[in-house]
């Protein structure tokens, strides 16, 4: 069943268009706790779903940490940031 709601949540993702990214991880991190939050996702995303953040949340804590967001990005589940 995990696979199958993660490839769901990747293909929802796939099929929604995000604006480029000329964005870094530091600027998505407002608060710089060194995680990412729904919240602070969303105000660089708005597309981006609760349960799509929830699929790439791998342990579940409610925050993306820098692997969380490698993995996510390598899965095509978030733009890759830009470099700065």
């Amino acid at each position: 069943m995990m696979k199958f709601t993660t490839l769901a949540a990747a293909a929802a993702v796939a099929a929604t268009p995000f604006m480029a990214s000329a964005t870094t991880t530091l600027q998505i991190d407002t608060n710089q706790d060194g995680v990412l939050t729904l919240d602070e996702v969303q105000a660089v995303y708005p597309e981006m779903g609760a349960d799509q953040f929830i699929s790439m949340d791998l342990d579940a804590n409610g925050a993306l940490d820098e692997s969380e967001v490698a993995a996510a990005t390598e899965a095509g589940l978030l733009p890759a940031p830009s470099e700065g």
